[in-house]
């Protein structure tokens, strides 16, 4: 399948390489909720993300704050398959992923998470507050005790969802398989950070566990390589250990972050016949935004001036 390159960045020529944001809502077929005639809705969406992510990186924060701030703005959006909005299960609930990741090979991720707002704070409770690296289903009273935010059941279920749930489950359209969001950032210290958050498929078995909240599937960083946050098919994703491999690939191989990013999606995505997108970057400010499916939604801010893809 053809890699579409949305956007690329080499490292600036002597130059301070950051501070630098890269974010997507999702990619998919071009008749899922990807092409819905309220695009400028979504690329408002996309605009507030970046916004506050960038708004993070002016004021000297970390890439762990900037990204946080943008995918929040996007759970709070009830046009993205994460946080209000989320894809039902089968039995029509929300339960949703999240994962952060730092360029010190930190991280903390949730699973099945069903009472945060907004579960990327879940995710970075887990990595900053907990012995641990990922827990499924985390307890109100944990995610009290982390003094997170949490919402009743109904508020994570739109009409839109409940309608298309519908759909699917009657056999009249096919369930999408995308929407994941994500944010890769790159601040004035140099450092790199990832955060990926998603309501998952639609009409998923309840339980299931996608590739967002699998550290090296759906998210990976790493501050001798890059930081990814990606969208798609979620199964393809872990099988393939997707975000991994391309580091892996920058790492043992020498491979530019482009070149490693296209052979993996030739041999991991490719061969299982999956679509999806990912956005990276590296410390030295190297940057790409790429997907295999027809449509995807990103953006992009370097300092000086931001972008977005609808």
């Amino acid at each position: 399948m053809h890699v579409n390159v949305l956007y690329s960045r080499h490292a600036p020529d002597g130059a301070r390489p950051g501070p630098l944001l890269l974010i997507h809502g999702g990619a998919g077929p071009r008749e899922s909720e990807l092409a819905l005639k309220e695009s400028e809705d979504y690329q408002e969406g996309l605009n507030r993300a970046l916004a506050a992510g960038a708004e993070a990186l002016r004021a000297g924060r970390s890439a762990l704050d900037a990204v946080c701030a943008a995918v929040m703005e996007l759970e709070d959006n009830p046009l993205f398959n994460a946080g209000r909005g989320a894809s039902l299960t089968d039995r029509g609930t929300a339960e949703m992923d999240a994962a952060v990741m730092t360029g010190d090979g930190h991280a903390g991720s949730v699973a099945v998470s069903r009472h945060a707002r907004n579960p990327v704070l879940a995710a970075r409770a887990v990595l900053e507050r907990s012995d641990h690296v990922l827990l499924v289903d985390p307890a109100p009273e944990v995610t009290a005790e982390w003094g997170l935010s949490h919402a009743p059941a109904e508020y994570f279920v739109t009409d839109h969802r409940r309608a298309q749930l519908e759909k699917v489950l009657a056999n009249r359209s096919t369930a999408p398989r995308c929407g994941t969001v994500g944010a890769v950032a790159l601040d004035v210290e140099g450092q790199v950070a990832c955060a990926t958050s998603t309501g998952g498929m639609v009409g998923q078995a309840v339980g299931r566990v996608g590739d967002t909240g699998l550290i090296g599937a759906g998210s990976f960083a790493s501050a001798d390589a890059a930081a990814l946050s990606c969208t798609g098919e979620g199964e393809a994703y872990i099988q393939g250990a997707v975000s991994h491999d391309v580091v892996a690939r920058m790492r043992y191989g020498g491979a530019d972050l482009e070149d490693a990013l296209r052979s993996t999606y030739e041999r991991e995505l490719d061969a299982r016949q999956a679509t999806g997108g990912t956005i990276a970057l590296t410390p030295d400010g190297r940057a790409v935004i790429a997907h295999n499916s027809a449509a995807m939604f990103a953006g992009y801010w370097d300092g000086d001036s931001s972008h977005t893809f609808v």
